[in-house]
């Protein structure tokens, strides 16, 4: 198995790669890349579903961006030691009728030697939002370099 460097122990440095190394991964909303800096047998909870192992996080992702259109997604380094780094997040979506979201959580992240994450453990509240009450607003895909991250956005 391959390494999924920055590998632990982070410090502030290497918690920011890994971190925005995540967000550029789920902005792509590309199940099975998104899967990879997973072990194997990785365990979640998002919400209020338990998720256990790359085939089940493909499923997970593919059901939820069939569901939450036009995501884009902001992380940032809440804290971190050893081999956890905890972070924050918001992201924004709309559903099929038209109707957008802002979605706020946390997230709790442990990795093996290998810098794959073995456990993410999400806590995620969805704020309905009009159109004009959107941040990201950048082409699908990464967001830009030069954009606002969420303190600058006041989230």
């Amino acid at each position: 198995m391959s390494s999924r460097p920055p590998l632990p122990p982070f410090n502030a440095e290497t918690a920011a790669v890994k971190v925005r190394a995540a967000e550029d991964a789920w902005n792509s909303r590309d199940p099975e890349r998104v899967a990879l800096a997973y072990t194997e047998d990785s365990r979640w909870r998002n919400r209020s579903e338990f998720i256990s192992g790359r085939a089940q996080i493909v499923a997970f992702l593919k059901r939820k961006w069939a569901n939450e259109l036009d995501y884009r997604l902001i992380k940032e380094v809440w804290a971190f030691t050893g081999n956890r780094i905890a972070v924050r997040f918001a992201y924004e979506w709309h559903d099929a009728s038209g109707a957008w979201f802002r979605s706020y959580g946390n997230e709790n992240w442990e990795f093996d030697e290998l810098g794959l994450m073995r456990r993410r453990l999400a806590s995620i509240n969805d704020v309905p939002i009009v159109e004009s009450e959107r941040h990201y607003r950048w082409p699908l895909g990464r967001r830009p370099d030069d954009h606002p991250g969420l303190g600058a956005l006041g989230l």
